[in-house]
């Protein structure tokens, strides 16, 4: 990696829609095998429509969970990476509130 590269095109690779995207900080460990730990950030884009197969960030039963975005057997679910948090199953019309779809995880090494 060539050092001194612009840091605003740094930032348009990692932001495609300023007005829609923002910074979240991981609380827990429920998405440790997707690479994403307690205390990384994630850049999310609230403008995006989820598809299956991505991580999002969920509005469920009263409070935010990041999870994968699954359709098992005709219904969605939100599935951990973690294998002590098991599936979060939705009633056959039912999908979460998708508050975002994160693009992008940043971790800091050392301190």
């Amino acid at each position: 990696m060539a050092p001194g590269s612009p840091a605003a095109s740094f930032t348009a690779q990692l932001i495609r829609c300023p007005a829609s995207t923002v910074l979240l900080r991981v609380s827990g460990e429920s998405m440790q095998g997707a690479g994403i730990s307690h205390g990384d950030l994630l850049i999310v884009d609230r403008g995006l429509e989820a598809r299956a197969g991505q991580v999002v960030v969920a509005w469920l039963e009263g409070g935010f969970t990041l999870k994968r975005l699954v359709r098992h057997r005709g219904r969605w679910r939100l599935e951990a990476a973690h294998p002590a948090y098991p599936p979060l199953e939705l009633a056959p019309s039912g999908r979460p509130h998708i508050w975002g779809v994160a693009l992008h995880v940043i971790r800091t090494h050392g301190a």
